[in-house]
């Protein structure tokens, strides 16, 4: 897979003023570099090990997040090297970045991913349990909660309207609730159904395939 500029280029004028995190699981650090020389400086990797390998060859001016399921065993080798972490899928997993965090003395800015559609296939809260998590999060002190994260399900493009409408719902209901953290960022959106997820409030969409093409 290479990176294709015109692609890159045209989706990035597309999504502002929203944020696009490039999903980069297929590609390795010199197509990193290339996807900045278009202008995109944001990266979400999947899987710690491919993050580990392409953070240390990487000498850009980007900023990681981390996107895929992040196993509680792995958070202390990315906690303190990605800007956000979208996934923050169960309570276990806020333990162990509480735990992290407060032996680096550091803060770590996370997205709260919500299963709205509520698929046994997906991972994240259920939408009724989040203020539970909310009052959980006072024993936190370390963990800043940006806002909320989805995956739509894998139906036709229009269809997946109500799911995002529903995950900017709670996150709205959330933000006037809890105001003591940011609650400013939605992400939701990708390749496949980005714009209707922008025209339902996302700020951050992740975007892989639909940035590359399969080399000559």
């Amino acid at each position: 897979m290479k990176v294709n500029q015109q692609a890159v280029k045209e989706i990035l004028k597309d999504v502002s003023p929203a944020k696009l995190v490039a999903a980069t699981k297929y590609v390795d650090e010199k197509e990193i570099e290339e996807l900045e020389k278009c202008g995109c400086f944001y990266f979400g990797e999947n899987r710690v090990q491919a993050f580990m390998d392409k953070y240390e060859k990487y000498h850009g001016q980007g900023h990681w997040h981390f996107i895929g399921t992040l196993q509680k065993n792995k958070v202390k080798y990315i906690i303190d090297k990605v800007d956000l972490i979208h996934s923050v899928n169960d309570y276990g997993l806020l333990d162990e970045l509480e735990k992290q965090a407060s032996k680096r003395d550091i803060e770590v800015h996370i997205l709260l991913q919500v299963n709205i559609a509520r698929e046994e296939s997906k991972h994240g809260f259920d939408e009724d349990d989040m203020d539970n998590v909310m009052a959980y999060l006072k024993n936190c002190s370390h963990l800043i909660v940006d806002g909320l994260m989805m995956m739509a399900p894998n139906i036709e493009v229009e269809d997946t309207r109500i799911y995002f409408q529903k995950t900017k719902q709670l996150l709205d209901r959330l933000k006037n609730a809890y105001p003591q953290y940011p609650l400013n960022e939605l992400s939701m959106g990708m390749s496949q159904d980005y714009k209707v997820a922008l025209e339902e409030g996302a700020t951050i969409v992740r975007i892989g395939r639909a940035l590359f093409q399969e080399d000559e």
